[in-house]
């Protein structure tokens, strides 16, 4: 039985936000034809996209069409229910967004979050951008069939449905889940059955996403499918997933691509805890080496209960904690051996977190020494590789050993833009169905 349901306006709409949730292994059908429709083909699927061909009609004809096809599919056992609407805003939003809520009952709210980062949507101060410009100031105003004359999100919805709207901006949530769940359920309170949300990146949607689970509202997602996307993975996951999964990023290069991204990933991954590793402490004496081992993992393992990614960052990537080498050349025969003992210290911490929190599901890597020094310690015999994430980023999981079918991301130290971190993050979140 199909666990995720999206109504679009249009067939493209429908293919397209079908993808994003077959990216993340969901088996996706997309339907058409209500009166030659077989529910029990539905049963073999995990999510059913059903489009409307609603967008350019008369706005009742679009609301029955959703109504009907909404009273068609309904079933309790449905988590994520959700109206596609155009990224740009076009089409009969208010009344199939309203038709969709009179089919689920009045104790269901529409949430709509209706960015799209990676084709230039962003919604900042209730203004949907495009590109950079303002809504309004783009082709969308010209459109023949469904001209769009504003860039208030809310505004849009205001002129179009039949109930309140609520706007949620970016000062709103800053301060965490909790805070936002209870800032949502203050505006339902007063009668908000509508909720639209300033939204930029993918780390804006997790938090609306987890603010939204944190505070037990009943919903309907309407946006152009990557919420719809980020909320499914958090609510519908495989059967064999029992634990909340973490991910733990190992990353031990200091040059300054590094440093950029290891901060635009810091920015953005509102659910991350870093810890800095000493890295000169792993060039002193196996005692010293020892216990900076031991805090780094143990505060690791610490946070693990309230965060889900977990960073451990050496602390040279900021250059006044640069090691001078030459202060060691009494000890070790050369910087190889330096870098040998520092690279297994990264791959010891890795080890004692993954050995004490099973729900450690995904690694992180940035350098190839620190991916080579963690499979040499997890006694992995070799890594099954099965995609690539951005060019010279892999995504593989290992084979046997000590940790066998863990997921990880390896990324050379100098490769990528200021977001190559981030988007590996991402990627793997969905993959872990975080």
């Amino acid at each position: 039985m199909a666990k995720c349901i999206v109504i679009a306006d249009d067939l493209t709409g429908a293919n397209a936000t079908g993808v994003l949730l077959k990216k993340m292994d969901y088996n996706t059908y997309t339907m058409m034809n209500a009166e030659r429709l077989e529910l029990s083909l539905s049963d073999s699927c995990d999510c059913l996209m059903y489009p409307t061909d609603s967008r350019g009609i008369d706005k009742e004809l679009a609301y029955n069409r959703v109504y009907n096809v909404a009273k068609l599919l309904f079933n309790s056992e449905v988590k994520v229910w959700a109206k596609r609407i155009d990224s740009t805003m076009r089409g009969n939003i208010g009344a199939e967004t309203d038709a969709i809520l009179n089919v689920l009952g009045d104790d269901v709210i529409a949430i709509s979050a209706p960015c799209f980062p990676e084709s230039g949507r962003t919604v900042v101060g209730g203004y949907l951008m495009v590109n950079g410009l303002p809504l309004h100031k783009t082709s969308v105003a010209l459109d023949p069939k469904c001209p769009v004359k504003t860039s208030n999100v809310a505004d849009i919805f205001r002129q179009q449905s039949k109930f309140k709207v609520g706007s949620i901006k970016l000062d709103d949530m800053m301060s965490g889940k909790h805070v936002l769940a209870e800032h949502m359920k203050k505006l339902v309170n007063e009668g908000n059955r509508i909720l639209v949300f300033d939204c930029v990146t993918q780390g804006d949607l997790d938090l609306i996403a987890d603010a939204l689970i944190t505070s037990g509202l009943k919903f309907a997602a309407v946006d152009p499918g990557v919420f719809t996307a980020t909320i499914a993975r958090k609510l519908i996951t495989p059967v064999k997933k029992d634990t909340k999964h973490k991910i733990l990023a190992l990353i031990g290069s200091v040059n300054p691509v590094t440093k950029a991204q290891v901060e635009e990933l810091w920015l953005n991954q509102r659910t991350a805890y870093n810890v800095f590793i000493k890295s000169s402490l792993m060039l002193e004496n196996d005692g010293i080496r020892d216990a900076e081992i031991k805090r780094v993992s143990d505060e690791l393992l610490e946070k693990s209960s309230k965060y889900e990614i977990l960073t451990a960052v050496g602390d040279g990537i900021y250059s006044e904690n640069r090691i001078d080498f030459s202060k060691y050349t009494d000890r070790y025969d050369n910087t190889d051996k330096m870098t040998e003992r520092i690279n297994d210290a990264f791959a010891q911490i890795g080890y004692n977190v993954l050995s004490q929190n099973p729900a450690f599901k995904g690694i992180y890597s940035s350098g190839g020494d620190i991916t080579q020094a963690l499979c040499k310690k997890f006694n992995t015999t070799g890594l099954r590789l099965l995609d690539e994430v951005l060019p010279l980023a892999a995504y593989a999981e290992m084979m046997s050993g000590d940790f066998p079918d863990i997921k990880i991301i390896t990324k050379g130290g100098m490769v990528g833009d200021d977001d190559a971190a981030n988007r590996c993050i991402t990627y793997l979140k969905e993959k872990l169905y975080m």
